[in-house]
């Protein structure tokens, strides 16, 4: 029996309360990673939104680069992080997780978003509790499935993600094509 505090290390957010604001132009300027951030990092599309709340201070805070593992005691989902997102100050509200060489970080997060065992684990951990967030422990605690050669791991976790982009891409087509019928109709009924 694996746990997977036994392969991973975890590095918690800043707690975003203790974070002292500064005023000064020379404090380093930095951007909250949230939740639209992590599903923009899972399915590879950005959105045309702002990019979030801002802080400048002098404090030393948890950034994150891109490649990392990050999973939301929010939302239970995991990710990792790109390019955009290089840089970004993670809160309390985020672990970021590192891995040794015999997990494929992709593998890592389609394991933590989709395994049944694992969603078992976390549904039996929330059961009577008010608050629908997840704990470090229990993410510490989560006991893993036997895990398959690192290939094989780097092959499921690339279609993982090759999967969820194209099904975004596919809802983002949806949306659209329903824009226009709309706007068109719009058009047809303003004609008569």
């Amino acid at each position: 029996m694996v746990r997977l505090e036994d392969v991973v290390e975890f590095v918690s957010g800043s707690p975003q309360f203790r974070i002292k604001e500064s005023s000064e132009d020379t404090a380093p300027l930095y951007t909250y990673y949230g939740q639209l951030n992590l599903e923009e990092d899972l399915n590879g599309i950005g959105s045309n939104g702002n990019d979030g709340k801002q802080v400048r201070t002098f404090d030393k805070v948890n950034t994150l680069c891109q490649g990392d593992i990050v999973f939301s005691l929010i939302s239970g989902k995991s990710t990792i992080v790109g390019v955009k997102h290089q840089g970004y100050l993670y809160t309390q509200n985020y672990i970021k997780l590192v891995t040794g060489k015999q997990f494929d970080s992709k593998y890592l997060v389609f394991m933590l978003n989709e395994d049944q065992s694992i969603k078992r684990q976390f549904h039996m951990g929330l059961q009577g509790s008010q608050v629908l967030k997840y704990t470090l422990k229990q993410v510490k605690e989560l006991v893993l499935p036997v895990l398959p050669m690192i290939n094989k791991q780097r092959l499921i976790g690339e279609l993982y993600f090759n999967h969820l982009r194209l099904e975004a891409l596919r809802n983002r087509v949806t949306h659209l094509e329903t824009t226009i019928a709309l706007e068109k109709l719009r058009g047809a009924s303003r004609n008569d």
